[in-house]
């Protein structure tokens, strides 16, 4: 072991070097875990789920054993700083940065949504960039789409400020959670600041509920396609394949051409939906989206009942 990178609730990433003297990042279960039997098949799921993604905006997984005294996985290192570091030294990002981030997020998402996992932890913190490139790191709280959940009852999993609020009343996160949390990130990046905030639990999930986000400085050509990844309710919001199209499109340094061509393929969107519904059962037409043009936020209605996660 070189250093160490980082540490959360589960292990502890370390740099090392493989025996070809490449650099890795071996991620290490905590001593007072390792014996959990529930922090083990966590670990294992964490194994398999990027074991099925392969993406240059995805940190591969080189090599794993759970079943070690002390479990590990080692993944690919990759060399740069978070989004979070570099918007706190550097201040938002704008122009084809932005854009690069975007589209390279949304590839990303494309890639794993496709191997049927939701990543559940998409943040400035979980995402680091090398020559302007995003990369997706940390799948310790990702699960496959279809697997069964490993949380307590009520437990919320997550990072409050990008939780999208299905979660947070207590649904099941889908790749549509995801979405949301791409948008939240790109509105982080875009103002150097939380979208929903940074106060209490409370107040963040209030907002989050009420879907009033703080876009205050987000580049007017991304708006319309941040606000429908943020739409409040999971079918309204587009899927990451939509994504990549739809931010290649967007230029952050818009000319009337540019958004034009957004408009025209929205359009296209809207007519496929009308399409389906009237040719496919309810449910699938429940995934088509429309992106609405900028405007100011509703005013804010009641607060939901919602559980909050229980603090130490």
């Amino acid at each position: 072991m070189l250093q160490t990178l980082g540490e959360g609730g589960m292990g502890v990433v370390h740099l090392a070097a493989d025996p070809e003297g490449r650099n890795v990042a071996v991620k290490v279960l905590r001593p007072a875990v390792a014996g959990d039997a529930t922090a083990r098949r966590r670990l294992a799921r964490e194994v398999d789920s990027m074991r099925r993604v392969h993406n240059p905006h995805v940190a591969e997984i080189l090599d794993a054993d759970v079943t070690a005294d002390q479990p590990y996985i080692v993944t690919q290192y990759v060399p740069g700083r978070t989004l979070e570091e570099i918007v706190e030294e550097s201040g938002p990002m704008s122009g084809p940065a932005l854009q690069r981030l975007a589209v390279g997020l949304a590839s990303a998402l494309s890639a794993i949504h496709g191997a049927g996992i939701v990543h559940r932890d998409l943040k400035p913190g979980n995402v680091m960039l090398v020559d302007g490139e995003p990369v997706v790191i940390d799948f310790g709280i990702a699960q496959a789409a279809d697997a069964t959940r490993l949380t307590a009852t009520g437990m919320v999993i997550g990072t409050p400020g990008y939780l999208a609020p299905e979660i947070i009343e207590g649904e099941e996160a889908g790749p549509a959670s995801d979405v949301h949390a791409w948008a939240a990130t790109l509105a982080y990046a875009a103002t150097g600041r939380p979208p929903f905030g940074s106060g209490t639990f409370e107040s963040i999930f209030y907002k989050i509920i009420n879907n009033t986000p703080d876009l205050d400085g987000v580049p007017e050509p991304i708006l319309p396609l941040l606000r429908a990844a943020m739409s409040r309710h999971p079918a309204e919001r587009p899927t990451a394949v939509d994504l990549v199209q739809l931010a290649r499109r967007v230029h952050v340094e818009a000319t009337l051409t540019d958004q034009t061509m957004v408009d025209q393929f929205r359009t296209r969107l809207e007519e496929t939906s009308r399409d389906v519904e009237t040719t496919a059962p309810d449910h699938t037409a429940s995934r088509a989206f429309t992106m609405p043009p900028p405007e100011p936020p509703a005013p804010a209605r009641a607060a939901r009942r919602v559980r909050l996660p229980s603090m130490p």
